[in-house]
């Protein structure tokens, strides 16, 4: 007997999309959002800033030109934001969990119907 599917509605398929995409979008913005990523930077900026106190030759200064900043105030808190890279033990285990509880319910979830597709293609081994 040949897998079947089971059959889902258009109000639950497009139920479904929509909670992807929603899902999708949140996992990529709420970090950016709690500056878990991404916008974590520490800036130190110059008081009345010059491009020589800024560390910038003429040749970056055009670069800077050609980008349309001409004033180095304009680029102060660009040139002495610093990234942070602080580490927290904390942060890498509860992302270890939710991958790995993402992976065992996907797994369990999807059980039945992995055996049902390996059965039919592979038939049974028993």
């Amino acid at each position: 007997m040949a897998y079947q599917p089971p059959k889902q509605s258009l109000g639950a398929q497009v139920f479904d999309v929509i909670t992807l995409l929603v899902l999708t979008v949140g996992a990529l913005y709420v970090p950016l959002y709690l500056g878990l990523a991404g916008a974590a930077k520490t800036p130190a900026p110059i008081a009345n800033p010059t491009w020589e106190a800024l560390g910038q030759n003429a040749t970056e200064q055009q670069q800077w030109a050609a980008l349309g900043i001409t004033d180095p105030a304009a680029a102060n808190d660009m040139i002495t934001a610093r990234f942070d890279y602080s580490f927290s033990w904390a942060a890498l285990i509860t992302m270890a969990v939710l991958v790995i509880g993402y992976f065992v319910l996907v797994v369990r979830l999807s059980d039945r119907e992995y055996r049902e597709v390996i059965e039919e293609r592979f038939g049974n081994k028993k």
